[in-house]
Formats: structure tokens, sequence, C-alpha cells
């Protein structure tokens, strides 16, 4: 990977900064956006309904339990920050690698 890692390791674990692109046409990491990593969710941003999507595609491509990540910040906006509990951001780094051409 040859930017760093948009991550902090904090309390707890890892806060990881996404830019996120509601009702795209499939969900994926596309790379780094900004100083975020960005994410395209077919999700609608309506009731919650992104950040659970969000949380369900990170939990799967990571290999995570859904219930170890949660949104820190940014709720209702499109830059957001996770928080990875017991995660640490070489963690992350490692497990983003393939989808972040590392």
């Amino acid at each position: 990977m040859s930017a760093p890692l948009p991550c902090r390791d904090g309390r707890g674990g890892a806060h990881l900064a996404l830019h996120v692109q509601p009702r795209a046409s499939r969900s994926r990491i596309t790379g780094l956006h900004g100083g975020a990593i960005k994410v395209q969710l077919t999700a609608p941003p309506v009731e919650g309904k992104a950040n659970k999507a969000l949380i369900a595609l990170l939990a799967k491509l990571l290999r995570l339990p859904k219930g170890s990540i949660t949104v820190a910040r940014g709720d209702t906006g499109r830059d957001k920050v996770l928080r990875f509990e017991g995660v640490t951001c070489a963690d992350l780094a490692e497990r983003l690698g393939e989808y972040l051409g590392g």
C-alpha cells in the first residue's frame, strides 16, 4: 500500500476514516479518497440503512464480527470514522491490503 492508512489506534480499538458513497451499483472498497478509504454501497442513505450495510460489508471483507464495528463519528454524513473494537491499525492495514492495492 503506497499511502498510509487513514487510521489511528485508540482506547479499545482502531479508528478508521471512511468516505461513503451510497446508492452505488455495487458495494465495495474502491481505494483512497481525500485522506479516507472510499466505500461504495448499494444501500440508500436513509434510516441508518447505509450505516448497517457499511458495517456488514466491512465485517465480511475484514473477517470481523459485526458487533465489533461501530460508527464513532459521522453517523449521518458521507465522511465517517468507524471504531473497530479489539483491532489495531496494523491488523486493519493487513486485512485491507488486498482492497487497497497492497
